[in-house]
């Protein structure tokens, strides 16, 4: 982590330099338009987790930027559901499918899909977390941040 990062639940999150730049008001939701929602404050830059839970959910990796709970505002939420396994919660849109949200149960902050952002998003992925459980169908990236499990 560089010297503007910090760790939450485990993610590296940018702090102060980098979060003062994304502090703009971010919209996004899922393909049939049953969730959307918007962002309200901060975002961290985006961090790709490799865990089997996140393949299994997205059909790869979870790419995810951290916001706080207090800031994200469902618009639209009629399709919304909640699935809750090991310690987690996965929003997900019950008529599409779309993976949009995780959290811990309790915490003052939600990791958002960061496929699900409307673009331009002016975020950038800065991380790699759980390498040690990718995929055996895919290469990582040559080069970035990387951690075997959470960020340090």
């Amino acid at each position: 982590m560089g010297p503007a990062a910090t760790r939450t639940g485990g993610w590296a999150r940018i702090d102060c330099a980098r979060v003062a730049q994304h502090h703009r008001q971010r919209t996004g939701g899922c393909l049939c338009g049953g969730v959307a929602y918007a962002v309200r404050g901060p975002m961290s830059d985006v961090v790709v987790c490799h865990c089997s839970r996140c393949r299994r959910t997205h059909g790869h990796t979870g790419a995810y930027a951290e916001c706080a709970a207090a800031d994200l505002e469902l618009t639209a939420s009629e399709t919304l559901g909640w699935y809750a396994a090991d310690g987690r919660e996965r929003g997900f849109c019950k008529r599409c499918g779309a993976s949009l949200f995780w959290r811990m149960p309790g915490a003052e902050s939600v990791f958002v899909t960061a496929g699900t952002l409307d673009q331009p998003t002016g975020l950038r992925t800065v991380a790699h977390v759980h390498c040690d459980s990718r995929g055996d169908y895919y290469e990582l990236p040559p080069d970035g941040v990387r951690h075997p499990g959470d960020s340090p």
